[in-house]
């Protein structure tokens, strides 16, 4: 927060090294061969710390592709700790009270594509902000919410993706204030849990208006 994004140029250095087990007195153990690699910011802004990263590998690194291919797998970590923050706080996976297998195997593969979705919205988002948010969000969905947000008719034209996430978001609680920046997934897996009561009520609103109930 409140950092600059910006471009930052690393070198790679890579060894194999070998770790001497440590000593058991009932068992001798194997030693353990290991890659060590070092991605090191050689000229970093003035007065900025370097970025470097020591990243350990059980698989070797012979070739700078394989050495780029291991820090693009790291570069991933951030967004698998995010999904895993969104199943465990937005989907509360860890308060399922299920005893059974058979039902706890379904409520997981239901809320990991949930959760799936929610960062999905949020990189795409970033990543393609112009998209018309009908890309991703189906009819009954961005009107629901734009209506609500609104208060007045959905246009003809979908909204574009960086409206409708900012609009959802809004809903669960972003201000879209200048330092905000752009929605996170906490403010928008609650959003989305909003439009949803949000596109049920508009469905049974025409309901009633269709004499469906009466």
């Amino acid at each position: 927060h409140g950092v600059t994004a910006c471009t930052v140029h690393q070198e790679l250095r890579a060894v194999r090294v070998t770790l001497p087990a440590p000593r058991r007195p009932d068992r001798t153990l194997p030693a353990v061969e290991i890659t060590a690699l070092l991605a090191s910011e050689p000229a970093p802004p003035t007065g900025e710390a370097p970025v470097e990263w020591l990243l350990l590998t059980n698989l070797p690194v012979d070739t700078p592709a394989q050495a780029l291919e291991k820090i693009q797998w790291y570069l991933c970590r951030w967004q698998i700790e995010v999904y895993f923050r969104i199943l465990k706080s937005g989907c509360r996976i860890e308060q399922l009270q299920l005893e059974k297998r058979e039902r706890l195997e379904p409520a997981l593969a239901c809320y990991l594509i949930v959760a799936w979705r929610v960062l999905f919205l949020t990189m795409l988002g970033r990543a393609c902000p112009e998209m018309p948010c009908d890309v991703v969000f189906d009819t009954a969905e961005w009107h629901a919410v734009y209506i609500v947000t609104e208060r007045q008719p959905p246009p003809d034209t979908p909204p574009t993706l960086d409206q409708m996430v900012r609009m959802v978001a809004g809903l669960g609680g972003f201000q879209g204030r200048k330092s905000d920046g752009f929605p996170g997934p906490q403010t928008l897996w609650i959003g989305l849990q909003r439009a949803a009561d949000f596109v049920l009520a508009m469905a049974a609103q025409r309901g009633v208006g269709e004499g469906r109930y009466g």
